[in-house]
């Protein structure tokens, strides 16, 4: 049975209702996140203030709460020419993705939580990777996750689980599950401290949280929180 896990916390949304789901689940859980040169490296601030929410507001999930780490991933930047790294428009590019995607970034970003993962004796590895509701990125994808935990199970000689259980759910859900795991305090604390904004925007206050409300993350962020408020977001199905 499964008792330590790793979550890959960036701070926004989507990895804060990660990480809830993990403290609810298993006994010990700690954090990674990366600095990669992102625009909005903001997102590094804001996950302290999560973390120091989730424990303060939350103390049946307090001492489960293990270690932080940030590592350093700069080479991500140096190499990708996105949007994400770069100041540059948003768009489409030539390839069919949008130029938000950095290449390889989730498989860097598991390969490293794994090493992390072994050193640490952490079994599992929680990303909030998604298929229904995102922007097309290949290596969100839930066969592109199965190899992963393949090739880092082999590499490594270490059994790992990497665990996405917002794999099939869209951003609407998202929103119930944070509500269904810790109620409206857990909703306030996502929209009052998580970061989402592909543009670093914290001075915009909306119902969703801050944000540009322009950027394709701002976007999808607002408007499953549309749904949810209106009550159509669909029942929750095996995501524990």
């Amino acid at each position: 049975m499964h008792t330590r896990a790793l979550v890959l916390f960036s701070g926004g949304q989507d990895s804060t209702t990660c990480l809830a789901l993990a403290l609810a689940k298993y006994q010990h859980v700690e954090t990674v996140a990366f600095d990669y040169g992102q625009r909005h490296v903001v997102e590094l601030e804001a996950r302290l203030q999560v973390l120091a929410q989730v424990r303060a507001q939350f103390p049946e999930w307090a001492p489960r709460l293990g270690e932080d780490h940030l590592l350093d991933l700069a080479v991500l930047g140096q190499v990708s020419e996105t949007s994400l790294t770069r100041d540059m428009e948003f768009k489409m590019a030539d390839s069919g993705l949008p130029n938000t995607f950095v290449p390889g970034r989730n498989l860097l970003f598991l390969t490293l939580a794994a090493s992390l993962a072994y050193r640490r004796g952490l079994e599992v590895i929680v990303t909030g990777v998604c298929e229904t509701d995102f922007s097309g990125y290949p290596d969100c994808r839930d066969d592109t996750m199965k190899a992963m935990q393949l090739a880092l199970s082999l590499g490594m000689d270490k059994r790992f689980l990497i665990e996405t259980p917002l794999m099939w759910i869209d951003k609407a859900q998202t929103w119930e599950l944070a509500r269904s795991l810790g109620g409206d305090a857990l909703v306030d604390l996502v929209i009052e401290h998580t970061h989402t904004c592909y543009q670093g925007d914290r001075c915009q206050r909306h119902a969703w949280g801050y944000g540009c409300a322009k950027c394709p993350a701002c976007e999808l962020r607002a408007r499953g929180y549309e749904r949810y408020i209106s009550g159509q977001a669909a029942p929750l199905v095996n995501v524990w």
